[in-house]
């Protein structure tokens, strides 16, 4: 088992951005890891062609949940909900099978691999992709049924 808290993990959890609330979001989503009791709440804001334009992130984590979520907060503007839940897709799969990191804008999360061996803090780290996927989800369907 190698260390989950590597000095990568240790500076994404030191510097996370876009902490705080956005006085009007388009969506806010909280999101509880029932192993480990990590919350999160992103708030977010979209553009026109449903990119994220603006977030804020309120949490309360571990180390390696803090340093997802600044992964997740580094890469998040500009995104689209088809990039989110292929980063989520690939982060799950890094952590439930060994798979690969997510690459390009969330590349980030590669320090995130010794962690794989914690099962009970794989909510924890997923917990901003979930939230935002669930977000611009809800954003999506709103725009269809206009």
């Amino acid at each position: 088992m190698s260390d989950p808290y590597s000095n990568g993990v240790l500076e994404l959890a030191a510097n996370i951005p876009h902490l705080g609330r956005l006085d009007a979001p388009d969506a806010r989503v909280h999101k509880v890891s029932r192993i480990c009791g990590s919350e999160l709440t992103l708030d977010i804001t979209v553009d026109d062609e449903g990119r994220i334009s603006a977030l804020g992130l309120e949490l309360q984590a571990c180390a390696l949940g803090q340093a997802s979520a600044s992964a997740f907060a580094r890469g998040a503007l500009g995104a689209r909900l088809e990039d989110v839940e292929a980063a989520r897709d690939r982060l799950k799969a890094m952590l439930q099978e060994g798979g690969d990191p997510p690459t390009g804008r969330f590349e980030a999360l590669a320090a995130l691999q010794p962690a794989a061996s914690y099962r009970q803090r794989h909510g924890s780290i997923l917990l901003a992709f979930e939230a935002a996927v669930d977000a611009l989800r809800t954003l999506s369907s709103d725009r269809v049924a206009e």
